[in-house]
This record gives structure tokens, sequence and C-alpha cells, in this order.
């Protein structure tokens, strides 16, 4: 589907790597590099997590549409001033892909928080991650990344209690919408990653999902979206839950397939259940456990079989590379 070929360098960031390109660009993709697309994404999880938990700390102040709006305002305004992005040069595929991420962003923030506005985060993430699940099963070509989603999909349910009938049936509904919309972020991510230049795609999306989103949240909180207090908070959800995780996330797709990154998705589900119980004091239940360890082995799983394939490549190159000697 959105996924560049394993090891495949996008035309975007090879013009981004000529020599006399700006230094800042050079040292901001080696020093996220180094950690490697699969240390990317699962920093950015980590990342994401902590800060949904303090995002549900500030809805009483701010209400659910508040929150989304501070955080994307902010996470923008950040993103903009870093990366600076060029607006010349682009082509009307570029810009249509840009806008398609802003509005797939804004949607899965505006759904999820309107998703643990009214059901707990655990499962709100738990239903959420379905999207990206679907995904792997879709995008993907080889058998095995079938088993790999349906061993963290049996995760996820299992960290869900075995079903979700106790839970208020429009949440539900707001959490599978985040998913859904996860799984478009994730395919225009990608494309994204490729159109643009480092983050500046990212930049530019922030930019349309906040801007889709400011008149929902002046309309709900009004003059408390420029409180103090709350406005240092939205800050700190930002960048924990957009600047951060995006930006790894979108530099991770340029070389992951979209289905091993969708699986490795479902971690999310035991990083807000790690970071619920460090931040609201959620002890996890030996049921909880192993459906983490469900989903971890997916993840792991999966990890594996790109690894693997991406060897298995090299050696394949290289046989044919000598046979041409």
């Amino acid at each position: 589907m959105a996924a560049a070929a394993p090891g495949a360098v996008p035309a975007a960031q090879a013009a981004a790597d000529v020599p006399g390109a700006p230094g800042r660009r050079r040292s901001f993709r080696f020093g996220l590099g180094s950690l490697g697309p699969v240390g990317l994404v699962l920093a950015g999880g980590v990342s994401v997590q902590f800060g949904g938990a303090l995002a549900v700390s500030l809805m009483p102040r701010a209400g659910a549409l508040g929150v989304v709006t501070l955080r994307l305002i902010v996470a923008a305004v950040v993103l903009l001033a870093v990366c600076r992005p060029r607006l010349r040069g682009h082509s009307r595929a570029d810009w249509g892909t840009v806008l398609a991420f802003g509005v797939a962003m804004g949607a899965m923030n505006g759904l999820f928080y309107q998703a643990v506005a009214r059901i707990p985060l655990g499962p709100a993430v738990t239903l959420e991650v379905l999207g990206p699940l679907a995904l792997s099963v879709l995008a993907s070509r080889r058998a095995v990344n079938v088993i790999w989603a349906g061993l963290a999909l049996a995760g996820v349910f299992l960290l869900g209690g075995g079903g979700f009938e106790s839970l208020d049936p429009l949440g539900v509904a707001f959490a599978l919408g985040a998913g859904a919309m996860w799984a478009a972020y994730i395919v225009f991510s990608a494309r994204t990653g490729r159109r643009f230049p480092q983050a500046d795609g990212l930049a530019l999306a922030m930019a349309v999902a906040a801007l889709l989103f400011l008149p929902l949240g002046i309309a709900e909180s009004g003059t408390k979206l420029i409180d103090p207090v709350t406005l240092g908070l939205g800050a700190g959800v930002a960048m924990l839950s957009s600047v951060l995780p995006y930006t790894l996330e979108l530099i991770a797709l340029r070389r992951l397939p979209a289905s091993t990154f969708a699986v490795l998705m479902s971690l999310e589900p035991a990083l807000a259940a790690f970071a619920g119980f460090l931040v609201l004091h959620q002890a996890l239940s030996a049921t909880q456990a192993l459906a983490i360890a469900l989903v971890i082995g997916a993840s792991m799983g999966a990890v594996r079989t790109q690894v693997g394939r991406g060897k298995a490549k090299g050696l394949d190159d290289a046989a044919q590379g000598g046979t041409a000697l």
C-alpha cells in the first residue's frame, strides 16, 4: 500500500542528503535515525501514552475538544518554527497528500479524546489499535504477518477483558473511529515522508489539523484555552503526544513497511497500561500481563520477520552482484 520497499531511499530524503544541504537538517536526521526504525517507533509509543495520561488530567479544565485544540496548535507552532518548511516547489499531489494527512491526524486526535472522555484510557487504546491491526492484514503480502496480527489481536482483546459490553457505546464508537483514522494516518504519513524532506510535511499537516480544530476548541472551551496553567499543560501534551511521536514515526516509516509498522502499533495498549500504572497508579492483573506478553510477542515476531527479510534480500543482492562479476 503506502510503504516503500525495505531499504529504499525516498526521493525526498535523498534530496535532503545531497552535499550542501542545511546542516540543521542533516544533524536532525542523523540524531534521530541513530535509534533505528524500531527504536523510533517504540520511543514514539512511550511518549504518546504518557502524553495521553497527562491529557486525561487536563480534560476537566479544558474539555476534550479544548485539549485537542491546544495539543494541535502548540505542536504546529513548534514544528513550523523548528522545520521552517518550504512552501514553494511542491506539486498539487504533494499538497493533496499533506491535506489528507492533516485531516486524518485531526480526526484521529478528536475521536480518540472524545473516547477517553467516556471510557478508560486502556480500553480506548485497545479498541483504537484495531485500526492499525486491520491495516497490517490488508497491507501485508506475506502470510506470516497475518499470524502476527492475529496474535496481537488476541492480546488486544484479552487486555480489554475479553469484551467491552460494560463500556459506553458512544465511547466505543469514538475509539473505533479513531482506529480507522489511525490507519489512514499511517498511510498518509508514509506518503508525506516520501514527498517532503525530513519533518516538513508533518509540520504542514499539523498546521492543517490545528486550523480545522480551532473553531471547535473555541466553541467548547472559550477563554479557558488561554489560562496559563491550561496552556502549560497543553504544551506538555503537545510535546509528548504530537511533536515527538509523530516526528519519530514519520522518520521510521521511511524504512519500515506499513504492515510491520502497524503491527508494532499493537504495543500501544501495553504502553498505555504501563503509563497508567506509573501516572494513574493502576495495577496490572495477571490477565493484563498475559495480554501484554502476547502483544509484545507479536510485535517482536513482526520485527524479526522484517529483519530476516532484509538480510535475505541483502544476501540475494550480493549473490547477484557476484554472478555479474
